[in-house]
């Protein structure tokens, strides 16, 4: 075991405090990059070396993974010593264990099961059911998020509805009961049950409160800023009988209060634990000095905020990129290029780069630019744009559309969202299909002509094939220049899939906003393939979703990832959390995007929103991008923009500004284009031009592509087109030849 005078070896003042310090409560403030992780341990080594039994050392934090370094570390440190007893654990699998040793003592079955989110989902499923209310108004996940916010705080049925006996309280009541009576039939408990049982009893069993604070008599909670009130309760509950209390955290750091963080848990630990000592890691080891910097200007803006110290260890480094650009396909091109020079030029392995988003939908250009750069990518924590299980369900809708004879799709859509079609009507549509050799949505026909179906069955199946009839015939009769985004839109309308996810919890509204990027896709297909066919006749809708599917079908089977440069990391900031990148990226800094147009009414979400840029910000080493994009496309629309106030907090003394060279119109609030120098014949904004098909039009805009330069023409006859100029016949006109 090492000595307690090694133990200090190698760290700074603040550090060794932390470590060094008596017994007592104790709240270490550590920032980004301030060596969290070895105080934590090295703490624990100093009191197992200072005397205190192993048995009654306990450590609480987050991750499974944190859990697990954090003991390998501390064997480490103590040389081959005995540890037996040393309990370093989250708070679920510790209280997991001890309800399980306390069985009744704490109101449960000592062989409970512990349910899983699928588990949880298919519980409150039946629960809605029995409850008498429908699962398409009322979806398993928003009233699970809304039961779990509720047990966090220790609530419970009779909590809720004492808060009001409105009609949606008094419907979500009567869903939790029925929750509530199916985990107890089934033995079960889900993961919010694991805190709140555990922490229940510790707060009402004074005895069993003695007990747990005699046996653990040195409490260190990790990542103190994520606890929410019944975590605050289990760790209140052990320390209650000694005060040997260390918890580490940051306050600006603290961005999980959509899942039931409580920042007030350590903004307020001095005043529940009289006397704390307040240890502040303000030295960065992490970041360049300009990162450090430019991060701790921002987060400065929060009233939450403690004022404090933020050093630097390393270099002064390069200031912060802000780049502003035309739109999201020129943000996305823009960022791939700076990471192939930065991997290239400076040999950082794509492993060590990220781009960060405020939402998952914001994925979907930025996989396109890497995967068209053929740069090797991974979404982390997250799936691929179109393999998410709300895209797979409209693309599904689609190929319906298009190949009523596709099974696959059809099984996949039948009953999503709820229309009421249930597993014995598709029984008889299976066998039906089997026995006579023809699709299912074929059966389903036949069905209706024989007259088998119960009335209610009828109806649900009437109304289905008859929006699918309605849609194909919208294919068919579609005029040539009709706009593929808006039959999508309305596809993801009337299908039911939009009017599901609205107004639900987190999960459902970041669903919801990926089918809106969805729509935004289907526009950009739509600008690319106008000028991908034959110019002679603009292709039909049909033709042109069959090219957009087949398309989206072709990219699944991605570039192999090199194993000795990795591949760049996409993910969102939440996500980030806790790892660290040579070179990072975050894009998409806009208001109603970061910070989220959510947070416009409420200033707490606001000071979140900081928070999580922040976050953002110090995961970077050596290098940061700030991107924001001057018109972005969101539901199909293409809209201006307004920059994020945060980029206004930056100090623009660690800021490098890059601009597009805009081509500026009369009116002062046009939107900047950018100039192309590739242009052909002088096909730049504002010329007149002819097309042999569409006629004369004037250039609206012209932007560099990945795949070539596009021009933005109103034809005076077809209205707007997007077109290849590369690719496409098109004669500039002297204006004077119009009079």
């Amino acid at each position: 075991m090492q000595g307690c005078d090694s133990l200090l070896e190698g760290l700074t003042e603040a550090q060794q405090e932390a470590v060094s310090a008596p017994p007592g409560p104790m709240l270490v403030l550590a920032g980004p990059g301030s060596g969290k992780t070895t105080v934590v341990t090295r703490k624990i080594a100093a009191l197992l070396g200072q005397g205190a039994a192993p048995w009654s050392v306990l450590a609480l934090t987050f991750t499974n993974k944190a859990a697990a370094a954090m003991r390998d570390r501390v064997r480490v440190l103590m040389d081959g010593a005995d540890v037996r007893g040393l309990t370093i654990s989250t708070f679920h699998a510790f209280a997991a264990g001890q309800l399980r040793r306390l069985g009744e003592r704490a109101g449960v079955h000592e062989d409970f099961s512990i349910w899983d989110t699928a588990d949880q989902k298919a519980a409150m499923k039946q629960a809605i059911v029995d409850a008498g209310l429908s699962t398409g108004n009322w979806t398993p996940p928003s009233v699970l998020s809304t039961v779990s916010h509720w047990k966090n705080r220790l609530g419970t049925v009779a909590d809720l509805e004492a808060a009001g006996d409105d009609f949606y309280t008094r419907n979500l009541a009567r869903a939790w009961r029925a929750y509530n009576r199916i985990l107890s039939e089934a033995r079960a408990l889900d993961f919010d049950d694991l805190l709140l049982k555990f922490a229940v009893a510790l707060r009402d069993d004074e005895s069993l409160r003695r007990e747990f604070s005699s046996r653990w008599t040195n409490l260190l909670v990790d990542e103190y800023q994520d606890t929410n009130h019944a975590q605050f309760v289990i760790a209140a509950s052990i320390a209650s009988g000694h005060g040997n209390i260390c918890v580490v955290g940051d306050p600006d750091q603290s961005i999980y209060a959509w899942r039931g963080a409580d920042i007030g848990n350590i903004l307020e630990f001095e005043s529940k634990w009289a006397g704390a000592r307040v240890v502040n890691l303000g030295t960065n080891f992490r970041s360049t000095g300009r990162i450090v910097a430019a991060a701790a200007g921002l987060i400065e803006n929060n009233t939450t905020h403690r004022k404090r110290e933020h050093v630097a260890a390393g270099e002064l480094g390069d200031p912060v990129v802000l780049m502003r650009v035309q739109d999201e396909h020129d943000e996305a091109s823009d960022i791939v290029e700076r990471l192939r020079a930065h991997h290239e030029e400076d040999g950082v392995p794509w492993s060590e780069m990220a781009v960060l988003y405020r939402m998952n939908a914001l994925s979907r250009v930025l996989e396109e630019a890497f995967r068209d750069a053929n740069i090797p990518h991974v979404v982390a924590r997250g799936t691929a744009f179109y393999d998410r299980k709300e895209i797979r369900d409209a693309l599904s809708m689609l190929r319906v559309v298009l190949n009523p004879r596709d099974d696959v799709a059809f099984r996949r859509i039948v009953n999503t969202p709820p229309r009421g079609i249930g597993a014995t009507t598709m029984d008889l549509v299976e066998r039906r299909a089997a026995k006579n050799r023809v699709s299912l949505l074929e059966a389903m026909d036949s069905l209706l002509e024989s007259g088998e179906l119960a009335t209610r069955a009828r109806k649900a199946v009437t109304a289905f094939t008859q929006l699918i009839a309605a849609w194909r015939q919208e294919l068919e009769t579609a005029s040539p220049d009709a706009d593929m985004a808006a039959f999508v839109a309305a596809v993801i309308a009337q299908s039911g899939l939009e009017a599901h996810l609205k107004g639900a919890g987190e999960e459902e509204q970041e669903r919801l906003e990926n089918l809106e990027e969805l729509i935004s896709a289907a526009v950009d297909r739509d600008a690319d393939t106008s000028a991908s066919y034959d110019e002679a006749e603009l292709p039909p809708l049909r033709r042109r979703l069959a090219s957009w599917l087949e398309s989206i079908a072709l990219i699944a089977d991605a570039d192999a990832v090199d194993p000795e440069q990795g591949a760049v990391t996409l993910m969102t900031l939440h996500a980030a959390k806790g790892l660290e990148f040579d070179v990072v990226a975050i894009v998409a800094l806009e208001q109603g995007i970061l910070p989220h147009a959510r947070s416009n009414t409420d200033p707490a979400q606001m000071e979140e929103e900081r928070r999580l840029c922040y976050v953002g910000m110090t995961r970077a080493r050596r290098h940061l991008m700030l991107t924001r994009a001057m018109v972005r496309t969101q539901r199909g629309i293409r809209e201006r923009t307004a920059g994020s106030c945060f980029l206004e907090e930056v100090p623009a003394t660690e800021v490098r500004h890059i601009e597009p060279e805009p081509i500026w119109g009369s009116a002062a609030d046009e939107v900047p284009i950018f100039k192309s120098e590739h242009d052909p014949g002088g096909v730049v904004r504002g010329a007149y031009v002819r097309h042999p098909r569409f006629g004369v039009g004037q250039v609206q805009r012209v932007l560099q592509r990945p795949q070539g330069t596009t021009a933005t023409i109103n034809f005076q006859e077809w209205g707007p087109r997007t077109l290849y100029v590369s690719r496409t016949s098109l004669e500039v006109i002297d204006p004077e030849d119009l009079l």
